[in-house]
């Protein structure tokens, strides 16, 4: 199987995101950019923009949920 990547402009329209926002994910490691071997511009991996598409997808569901459970453990405290 080979990994496919994809230009930086290519990856902001995918995420609907700025090249900028893109480029500050690089330096602050929430998404790797890759380069080029012959003009050294920034490309991505495929794989690596669908988990980050999973992950805004999961995320705010996780945050719900866990919201939801502190409210219980909260109720379930006062109550005893």
């Amino acid at each position: 199987m080979t990994t496919q990547y994809i230009t930086i402009k290519q990856a902001s329209s995918i995420l609907g995101v700025s090249t900028l926002t893109l480029r500050n994910w690089d330096k602050s490691g929430k998404l790797k950019a890759y380069r080029h071997p012959i003009n050294n511009y920034r490309i991505y991996k495929i794989e690596d923009l669908e988990a980050v598409i999973k992950g805004i997808e999961i995320g705010p569901e996780l945050r719900k949920n866990t919201k939801r459970e502190f409210k219980k453990i909260t109720i379930q405290h006062l109550t005893d």
